[in-house]
């Protein structure tokens, strides 16, 4: 079960998500789309979102799986839940619904779902395994899951731009604290292999990994980008509030120019820059992990750690394994 500190931290941050929706879409979409071809998600599918947050990526596949389908998003922050059920209804969806659930109890009959996914969430989870071993639960035989985390940080200006420079002014002039208890880390399966363990573990059938480069992209000033993500963020919300005013006023001018900057790269810095509104891209990345959860007909072949998960057992072992065509029920 979740920390109840974090959730108060994910409670004070709502507001803000719900404010930069359009943009966080936007910047996003890339993310959502990879989530999308990854589940195998359709019309008239029924799908999961979980640590769905203001409601995304769930609203997205809400429009891709149509009337016939439903997207369930869930999470355990009731302001989140809250956002995403206004947005829905300002559309007028009645494909999609949200419900304020814990991922390792998830409030759902067995087999429920076609798919799920989750974007940039499962880094959260206060036991990855058994969040993710519930949420294979609720999924179908042979119903995929698709999960997005962030790859290494020094690859992803959209959290280094700020980060960076604020924690080198906390060195200087903020006394160092130990880290709250159950504080969250954005890059906690950011080392390849870790999240693709963890779903294996779960009990996930065929679960591999991809990296997918990505550029967000954003009609924002420098100055506009800035605060969004000191908005956002409720670590960084928390580290500008240590600083005292003249402090901040210097940090902000600092990060503004570095994000000026990064923007406009080889071109060379100017003051128009800081305040322009443009379409501008940001080059990032971040690990995906699928897998199935195992179908009721599953198999192995006796001599290799192959999977059997299609009906066509010659074909497969053409594919796979030249000895006989032995295998065994799982």
């Amino acid at each position: 079960m979740q920390n109840k500190e974090v959730i108060g931290q994910w409670s004070e941050s709502a507001p803000y998500w719900e404010k930069y929706r359009p943009v966080i879409v936007e910047m996003f979409a890339p993310v959502a789309q990879a989530l999308i071809k990854d589940a195998a998600i359709a019309r008239g599918n029924s799908v999961l979102d979980v640590a769905t947050g203001p409601g995304e990526p769930a609203l997205t596949i809400a429009d891709l799986v149509g009337p016939e389908g439903m997207v369930v998003g869930t999470d355990v922050v009731p302001e989140m839940v809250e956002a995403a059920r206004r947005e829905a209804d300002q559309r007028r969806l009645q494909n999609a619904r949200f419900e304020l659930a814990f991922t390792d109890s998830l409030p759902f009959p067995a087999n429920t779902f076609d798919a799920a996914v989750s974007r940039f969430g499962v880094m959260f989870f206060p036991s990855p395994v058994d969040c993710l071993r519930d949420v294979l639960r609720v999924v179908k035989p042979g119903g995929r899951i698709a999960l997005a985390v962030w790859y290494s940080q020094e690859k992803n200006p959209f959290d280094y731009l700020v980060t960076r420079i604020v924690d080198r002014y906390m060195n200087q002039y903020v006394e160092p604290t130990a880290p709250k208890p159950g504080a969250s880390d954005m890059f906690r399966f950011a080392k390849p292999g870790d999240l693709v363990a963890v779903l294996s573990s779960a009990g996930a059938t065929a679960a591999s990994e991809r990296l997918l480069r990505f550029s967000i992209r954003a009609g924002l000033s420098a100055e506009d980008f800035w605060t969004l993500r000191s908005e956002m963020s409720e670590k960084l919300r928390t580290k500008l509030a240590l600083l005292s005013e003249p402090q901040r006023a210097k940090l902000k001018r600092e990060a503004i120019e570095a994000i000026a900057w990064k923007r406009i790269g080889r071109l060379g810095y100017r003051n128009r820059h800081l305040h322009q509104r443009r379409p501008w891209y940001l080059h990032h990345r971040s690990i995906h992990v699928r897998g199935c959860r195992r179908p009721r007909n599953h198999r192995r072949c006796l001599h290799c750690p192959q999977d059997i998960i299609d009906h066509d057992l010659a074909g497969f072992l053409a594919r796979t394994c030249r000895r006989p065509a032995l295998y065994q029920p799982r």
